[in-house]
C-alpha cells in the first residue's frame, strides 16, 4: 500500500512538473457578444468537456485521472485551492447526503452527514493542508466524485461548512454560474475542438493549444424557414454548416415537395426533397436528401448562405491537402453514424461530415452509414451536376458528375 501511494505520488509530481499549464479564455463577435456554454472535444484522447460562460479552461498533463471533470452537477472552485475553495453540488431530490474529504492515502479527513432539500446545495471548505483530496458526496439517487488540490502552506483546522442552498427551481446548468477553472489533460499536439454557443448560434473551431490564449467564436445567423438553427465553423476562408441541411422550405417560404414515390422521383425535373428511406426521424441526425432542381433554384440554403460551387467544394479539399486523403478531416470520427473502418475518420476539421446515403435516380435509397453525397451548384451537363462523395473505406473526397435526378445532402456555405 505504502509503495503504490509513493507511486502516486511521484506521477502527480512529474505531471506538475511538465504540465503545460494552457490557460485558454473565450470571447465571441459577429451575431453575439456573448458565450453561454463552450463543449471542448480532445480528438486524440476521446474525452470532453463542457465550460459555462466565463469559465477558464486550464490544458495540462495529469499524474491522476481528473475525476468528473465534465460533471456539470459539482464544482469546486477554485481548484487548486489556497486557503479556501467553494463547493457546490446538485441535489436531484429531498433526502440524506454524506459527504467526506479523502486524504491520497485513503483516511477520511472531513465528513458531514445532512438532510438536503432539492436543490444547489453550497459548502465552503477551510484549513486543508498541502496535498490532493478526493471529495464524495452520497445521496440516495446520485453520487459525485472529484479531485481537490490544496496548496495551503499553513496549518490550520480543517473545516467543511454549509453556506447555504438554493431551491429546486434553479436549474442543473445554473450550478457553474461564477467564473470556474475546468482542468482537461492534454498532450502538446493534441487536436480539440471548442465548440460555443450563444443562444441561437453555435459555432466550432478546431485548434492545437501552444500556449495560453483566447479563443474566439465568429457566431453566424444561419437559420432556415423552419427555424433549424445550425452550427457553423471555418475552414481556411471559408465558412461552412457544421451540419447537413433540414429544410422543407426555400427561403422564400415556399414549400419544397416531399415525394416518396420513386416513379414519381426519378421523373421530375422540378425540385423536391425526401427523408432517407422515406423515414422522417433519419433526417434528425443526417439531414434531408434533395435532387438538384431543388439546388438549382439558388433559393435553398438559409438567407445570406448558399449552395457551394463546384470550384468552393475544390477550395476546401485542396486547403485541407488535396482531395486524394482529406476525407478523415472531414468525417465524422467513430463508428456511431459510420460503419467500420470508417478509414482515417478524425473530424478534425469539425466538419462532421455524416453518411446519409443516396437516392438515385431510380427513386431507389442506397448507402446510409456507408456513403455521404452532397450536391455543388454547378451543372456538368444537361443530365448531370458536380458533387461530393466520401466513403466508410476510402480516405478520399471524390468529386464526380451525377444524374440531376438523384438525391444528395446539402451542406451550405456562406454567402
Amino acid at each position: 500500500m505504502k509503495k503504490t501511494i509513493l507511486i502516486l505520488l511521484a506521477l502527480f509530481a512529474s505531471a506538475n512538473i511538465y504540465s503545460q499549464n494552457y490557460n485558454i479564455s473565450f470571447a465571441a463577435t459577429g451575431a453575439s457578444s456573448t458565450v453561454s456554454s463552450v463543449k471542448v472535444q480532445n480528438l486524440m484522447q476521446n474525452t470532453s468537456v463542457t465550460l459555462n460562460a466565463g469559465d477558464i479552461l486550464h490544458l495540462g498533463a495529469v499524474g491522476v485521472n481528473e475525476i468528473n471533470a465534465s460533471n456539470e452537477n459539482l464544482q469546486i472552485y477554485p481548484n487548486p485551492m489556497q486557503d479556501k475553495s467553494e463547493l457546490s453540488f446538485y441535489a436531484d431530490k429531498d433526502g440524506d447526503a454524506q459527504i467526506s474529504i479523502v486524504d491520497i492515502t485513503g483516511k477520511e479527513v472531513m465528513r458531514s452527514d445532512n438532510r438536503f432539500t432539492k436543490g444547489i446545495q453550497k459548502f465552503s471548505i477551510t484549513g486543508l493542508k498541502q496535498g490532493m483530496y478526493f471529495i464524495n458526496i452520497k445521496g440516495e439517487t446520485y453520487y459525485y466524485t472529484a479531485k481537490l488540490i490544496s496548496q495551503n502552506a499553513t496549518q490550520n483546522i480543517a473545516r467543511l461548512e454549509f453556506t447555504g442552498s438554493e431551491n429546486s427551481t434553479i436549474t442543473v446548468n445554473q450550478l457553474k454560474s461564477t467564473k470556474a477553472t475546468v482542468n482537461m489533460a492534454y498532450t502538446t499536439g493534441d487536436i480539440l475542438l471548442f465548440k460555443g454557443t450563444s443562444g441561437s448560434y453555435s459555432y466550432i473551431i478546431s485548434d492545437i493549444p501552444t500556449a495560453s490564449k483566447t479563443i474566439t467564436f465568429n457566431f453566424s445567423a444561419c437559420s432556415d424557414f423552419d427555424n433549424n438553427n445550425y452550427t457553423t465553423l471555418q475552414i481556411g476562408t471559408q465558412t461552412w454548416m457544421a451540419e447537413n441541411l433540414k429544410s422543407t422550405h426555400f427561403k422564400n417560404g415556399t414549400a419544397i415537395p416531399n415525394v416518396t414515390n420513386d416513379t414519381v422521383w426519378k421523373a421530375l425535373a422540378t425540385g423536391a426533397y425526401c427523408d432517407y428511406n422515406n423515414t422522417p426521424a433519419n433526417n434528425t441526425t443526417y439531414g434531408r436528401l434533395y435532387n438538384w432542381a431543388t439546388v438549382n433554384t439558388g433559393n435553398l440554403c438559409p438567407t445570406g448562405w448558399h449552395v457551394p460551387t463546384d470550384a468552393e467544394w475544390s477550395t476546401l479539399t485542396t486547403y485541407l491537402g488535396g482531395e486524394a486523403t482529406v476525407s478523415g478531416k472531414l468525417k465524422e470520427a467513430g463508428l456511431t453514424h459510420w460503419i467500420s473502418p470508417n478509414s482515417a475518420a478524425t473530424n478534425e476539421t469539425g466538419f462532421t461530415a455524416l453518411p446519409g446515403g443516396t437516392r438515385t435516380s431510380d427513386g431507389i435509397y442506397y448507402n446510409i452509414s456507408s456513403y455521404g453525397f452532397w450536391w455543388s451548384s454547378t451543372a456538368n451537363t444537361t443530365a448531370n451536376a458536380w458533387a461530393r462523395a466520401m466513403y466508410y473505406n476510402l480516405i478520399s473526397v471524390y468529386r464526380g458528375s451525377y444524374a440531376k435526378t438523384s438525391g444528395f445532402s446539402v451542406r451550405c456555405i456562406k454567402d
